[in-house]
């Protein structure tokens, strides 16, 4: 484990970014803060966050109009004497709309990892990620970085439990995620819906009815599944709910348990790309290819 890594599982995100107020720390600030101009500061691409509101936007540019910007972005060097943002795109998008030409800035040597969970960790604590920005740096961290779900649940201060349900997000159809991503639907409403069998159609139903997440809870429980013309779907157990919820969380998939009396019964476990596909065989033993 590097001891940038060190620092961040032992003082989370102050030690990374200069909020931490250690003599160590503070001389190791003052040793890289620099004021840079900003045309040499580009966006980080693998940035969870992908969406700025032009009125936030608008609203802190004013602010820094005002008082000038007094916490530094941090930054990693690109080798040809422009930098990287790590964490504070936001800061600089509005600043630049401000008219600042220069910007004090942090700078960290740091890699591909190092940079992707500084950049999660900070919009997480400040709550800048929608829902699926959050999943989809989670997946990128799991699938490009070896992590556990519990090693990324220890690493952010999230549970295991908030990164498998955020990360079932990512099996809803593209246009209902496209509603989650436009502020239609919550994260709450968009969960219940992750084991239904026709997702769009009681996300429409939830927008255009206004619903709260515990009717949309309540309305995703009585929706008739496919085929069963009109007959109300079959009651389960608190233990059988119980269960499927485990499940799902451990496989990052949606489970169905469905018992057939004394003639056993079904564990159905949807997949929505074969990447998924494949992931649940290797987590099964299996061998993909």
């Amino acid at each position: 484990m590097t001891q940038v890594q060190k620092r961040r599982l032992g003082r989370g995100l102050a030690a990374l970014i200069g909020d931490d107020t250690s003599e160590e720390s503070v001389v190791q600030d003052i040793r890289s803060l620099r004021h840079v101009p900003v045309e040499l500061l580009h966006p980080n691409p693998n940035n969870p966050r992908k969406h700025f509101a032009e009125e936030d936007l608008n609203t802190l540019a004013k602010s820094l109009k005002d008082k000038g910007l007094l916490q530094p972005l941090v930054v990693r060097p690109r080798g040809d004497g422009s930098f990287e943002i790590v964490a504070g795109e936001r800061r600089w998008r509005a600043s630049q709309i401000a008219g600042l030409h220069d910007l004090p800035v942090l700078v960290r040597e740091l890699d591909d990892k190092e940079t992707l969970e500084i950049a999660l960790i900070e919009n997480i604590q400040r709550s800048d990620l929608n829902a699926l920005e959050e999943a989809r740096a989670f997946r990128q961290l799991l699938d490009q970085y070896a992590y556990t779900q519990q090693q990324l649940a220890d690493a952010i201060g999230k549970s295991r439990s908030h990164i498998a349900n955020t990360m079932r997000l990512l099996n809803l159809p593209e246009a209902t995620q496209r509603q989650i991503e436009e502020g239609s639907l919550t994260a709450g409403h968009a969960r219940a819906l992750i084991a239904t069998e026709t997702p769009e159609e009681l996300a429409d139903k939830i927008i255009k009815l206004n619903l709260t997440v515990r009717q949309a809870e309540d309305l995703a429980r009585t929706k008739t599944p496919v085929g069963t013309k009109g007959k109300a779907a079959p009651y389960k157990d608190a233990d059988t709910r119980a269960l499927e919820k485990q499940l799902t969380e451990n496989l990052g998939l949606s489970v169905a348990i469905k018992h057939k009396d004394k003639l056993g019964g079904q564990v159905l476990i949807s997949y929505k790309t074969l990447d998924q596909l494949d992931d649940l065989i290797k987590k099964l033993g299996g061998q993909v290819g």
